[in-house]
């Protein structure tokens, strides 16, 4: 197979058991990554295998094309527009993954499917003749389509561009790859696309100028949107897209009034503001929600990973009523909107998310992560001191680790050493899996991790710490330092 996102070491790894996965040899593993961000219930839920079984049985598959869908699909749909509660959103539509949940946010597809209080697929399929009403809760709907959509209803065709951030992480897909604000997504495959800007990484600790506190460096990156919108002409700019922590970039969160001050400038130039919840969503921060925690006010939502704990692909856009009916409008003009998935809102995907939205509340997932996020951040920032360790950061379950020489954001490491690799190396033979991003590694355990499992994630890396430190000492050209003090 060609392995996306080739790079370093390669297993195995087979046979999950709660917060720990089995290579074929056997070997146990604790995985603080969750696998990528998103098996937030571990890796052998037996409700969820149930559910999957259950719907499995029922209906395997129908579409939502036409003017049909299933009860899972209007069921979940029901239970996102109620849990989400940071801002009034009106409808929800499903797709396999984040990257084509952001792909869909520049165009909207409404779909005609039957409301919950008439008739839905359950193990016949709904004939068109049948229907009589549209859902409330669902339709097919794409950010960036939507978006190009939505603007060109109201007669603003101009409105096209999109403003992302550098060092964010949004797919891999043409257009969620555009989004995203990291190189490699780039380089060779001829992007980003022109109608996507980027604006500044919100890193406080590396890019804050001396004397910088958090809230000057907050109104500074403000202020920079705000020039860039109007560099661009606001007339051009449809939406700003941002995660409420930055994941794959390094696990950034934002510095103090951030969100509050980049809010109002796109408020103030009726640009709407996507927020990307892949990551973030269903206790992650130690709230249901990132927006939850920092106050945003999203005018639409991109949902997946913990949406189902990862058991079964599938992601989720949230869109506000006031977009909902202004394309719900152009549609009827039309005769149709034109976009959709052969797997939007798949039943056994939507019956295992369903679960796993019961679980996340009956077992308050969220309260858990707040009553145990200390011991995991304090426990891995008790090693800062390291002479190699240059930031520590995080919030919830979920931190980044950032290795720079003598400490300092201005001094890294030489690629070619792949100080965050050995490192990498250095935990899997100590049994504990992390995510590894040139000097950065990250974390993002299962939401369901125990005490015990904290302390062992954090007696791992104080043990991982040891072979880039002693690597390093021995680096050809680096004997002028010292890097004696472990972790």
């Amino acid at each position: 197979m060609l392995a996306p996102f080739t790079a370093g070491w390669q297993s195995n790894d087979v046979h999950p058991l709660g917060s720990y996965v089995y290579d074929i040899n056997g070997n146990k593993y604790l995985d603080s990554l969750a696998g990528l961000w998103c098996t937030a219930l571990g890796g052998s839920e037996p409700r969820l295998v149930k559910a999957a079984t259950d719907q499995l049985n029922k209906l395997p598959f129908y579409h939502s094309f036409w003017n049909r869908t299933t009860k899972p699909t209007l069921d979940l749909a029901d239970d996102l527009l109620s849990m989400f509660t940071a801002s009034k959103m009106g409808k929800a539509f499903f797709t396999n993954s984040g990257s084509e949940a952001n792909d869909s946010h520049m165009l909207c597809s409404l779909r005609r499917v039957a409301t919950i209080d008439t008739i839905y697929v359950a193990l016949t399929v709904i004939r068109h003749s049948h229907l009589q009403r549209i859902t409330k809760n669902c339709f097919t709907l794409c950010y960036v389509k939507l978006v190009w959509y939505y603007n060109n209803a109201l007669g603003r065709p101009n409105k096209k561009k999109f403003i992302a951030r550098s060092k964010a992480y949004h797919g891999s897909t043409l257009i969620s790859a555009s989004l995203t604000g990291l190189p490699a997504l780039h380089q060779k495959f001829d992007l980003p696309a022109p109608f996507v800007l980027h604006t500044d990484c919100p890193h406080y600790w590396r890019f804050h100028l001396p004397g910088e506190t958090e809230e000057e460096f907050a109104t500074r990156l403000a202020k920079n949107l705000e020039d860039l919108i109007l560099k661009e002409g606001p007339e051009t700019i449809a939406a700003f897209i941002a995660e409420p922590v930055m994941g794959a970039g390094g696990v950034i969160p934002p510095p103090k009034t951030y969100f509050d001050k980049v809010q109002a400038v796109v408020k103030k130039y009726d640009i709407l503001f996507i927020v990307d919840e892949v990551i973030t969503a269903f206790g992650r921060l130690g709230t249901m929600f990132g927006s939850d925690m920092y106050n945003i006010k999203p005018d639409l939502v991109t949902l997946a990973k913990a949406l189902s704990s990862a058991y079964v692909p599938i992601g989720a856009t949230l869109v506000s009523p006031e977009i909902a009916a202004v394309v719900d409008s152009q549609s009827n003009k039309l005769g149709s909107f034109a976009h959709g998935f052969t797997y939007s809102g798949h039943p056994v995907a939507c019956a295992v998310a369903i679960e796993a939205l019961k679980i996340y509340r009956e077992r308050n997932i969220p309260d858990h992560v707040k009553q145990i996020a200390p011991r995991f951040q304090e426990g891995t920032k008790a090693f800062a001191g390291s002479p190699i360790v240059g930031e520590i950061r995080g919030v919830g379950l979920i931190l980044g680790t950032e290795f720079a020489n003598n400490k300092s954001r201005d001094d890294p490491f030489p690629a070619e050493w792949g100080v965050g690799a050995i490192f990498g190396q250095e935990c899997q033979k100590r049994g504990m899996l992390v995510r590894v991003a040139g000097d950065s590694i990250m974390m993002s355990p299962p939401l369901t991790m125990t005490p015990g499992e904290v302390d062992e994630n954090n007696s791992s890396l104080s043990g991982g710490n040891n072979a880039p430190e002693r690597t390093l000492f021995l680096m050809r050209g680096m004997a002028k330092h010292s890097f004696t003090e472990r972790w």
